[in-house]
């Protein structure tokens, strides 16, 4: 398991003195060190997540971002247990998010299993700049992800402002 604290700091539970400094410089984030210590606590139980690559996590109004590689979200995603057991580490929502993603890979990876039809970009009156998604379906109460959620944790983590339509009225 890779994390951005050592793995020895992250098995007992105290940073040394280089991850400390890290921290009090701003370089590593208390979610990141809390994302760190909690994935390798569940590694011990869970030969999958032994091969996580855990590149950051981000706290946003009580719900947390986890950048991960590529394959470490597909197996996630694969799998609604492994899901349910990282959801119940964590004390807010979990959004798996691609490390290195542009703003428009971002977007998608915070809607999953939402599917975008289009992502654009509008210019409002007074030189606003906002980022328009379209998404597949219409807005029920059933909807399975809190779009007003997503739209905080986007604006929050990128600075984008999103507007959100659905396809179906």
């Amino acid at each position: 398991m890779r994390t951005p604290i050592c793995n020895f700091d992250a098995m007992n539970g105290i940073l040394c003195p280089q991850c400390e400094s890290k921290l009090d410089q701003g370089v590593l984030t208390k979610a990141d060190v809390d994302a760190s210590m909690k994935l390798v606590k569940l590694s011990q139980k869970i030969p999958q997540i032994e091969k996580f690559t855990l590149n950051s996590c981000r706290e946003s109004n009580g719900d947390f971002v986890i950048y991960l590689g590529s394959q470490d979200i597909m197996t996630i995603r694969q799998s609604r247990e492994l899901y349910r057991i990282l959801q119940g580490e964590f004390s807010g929502k979990i959004w798996l998010v691609h490390q290195d993603s542009d703003d428009k890979k971002f977007i998608e990876d915070v809607f999953f299993p939402i599917k975008i039809l289009a992502i654009n970009q509008v210019w409002a009156l007074g030189g606003l700049r906002k980022t328009k998604v379209i998404v597949s379906g219409k807005k029920t109460s059933k909807f399975p992800i809190d779009v007003n959620q997503v739209i905080a944790i986007v604006h929050d983590l990128r600075k984008i402002e999103l507007v959100v339509e659905f396809e179906r009225k």
